[in-house]
């Protein structure tokens, strides 16, 4: 009968280090990342109380990566939106939902990377503004399903449509690929 790997246990110090208790040595942060990127599962402990403080390690490692020059995936107007969701009704709602789209996104990553590589085409572009189209809707409808007023009823407070953020954010999107693609140019022409 095959058992599930247990995730690896790192404990973390009062001095901010991080001990992988799997090899008996210290570990970076940028380590974990690395972990991660290789599919490593691991629970991040306080060595003095015990408790579980994996979720803020994790935040802490993306935060450390958005601030590396050009690693930023997470645009402001995302940051902001996100922002806007805690302590609202809709807050149960988040984490499902960008669970779901991460995986979608990962189970679709192989396509997209072969659009990606075929930059000098329109495809890129399309690919994303339709995952994207994809996501708004399905939230869109989510938020709507949840919501326990119609959108401008009584009691709840007048506010834009979802729709009325999309093309903004398509903008964002657009340009954010247009730079990628002027970066694969000049690395192609080195």
């Amino acid at each position: 009968m095959a058992t599930e790997k247990q995730p690896t246990v790192i404990k973390k110090y009062a001095n901010r280090r991080l001990y992988h208790t799997g090899t008996s040595t210290y570990v970076t942060l940028e380590d974990l990342a690395g972990m991660v990127r290789q599919g490593e599962d691991f629970v991040v402990y306080d060595a003095k109380s015990g408790e579980d403080i994996t979720r803020s390690v994790l935040t802490q490692i993306i935060f450390e990566q958005e601030n590396k020059e050009g690693q930023n995936l997470l645009p402001v107007t995302v940051l902001r939106q996100l922002i806007r969701f805690y302590g609202d009704s809709m807050q149960a709602l988040v984490p499902s939902y960008l669970e779901f789209s991460m995986n979608n996104l990962s189970q679709e990553q192989q396509k997209l990377r072969d659009q990606m590589a075929q930059a000098f085409g329109p495809s890129a572009f399309q690919a994303m503004e339709e995952q994207v189209r994809k996501n708004m809707s399905f939230f869109t409808e989510a938020m709507r399903m949840f919501s326990p007023f119609p959108q401008g009823g009584a009691g709840a407070p007048a506010k834009a449509p979802p729709q009325a953020e999309e093309p903004s954010d398509l903008d964002a999107l657009k340009r954010q690929m247009a730079d990628m693609q002027a970066k694969l140019d000049r690395l192609a022409n080195k």
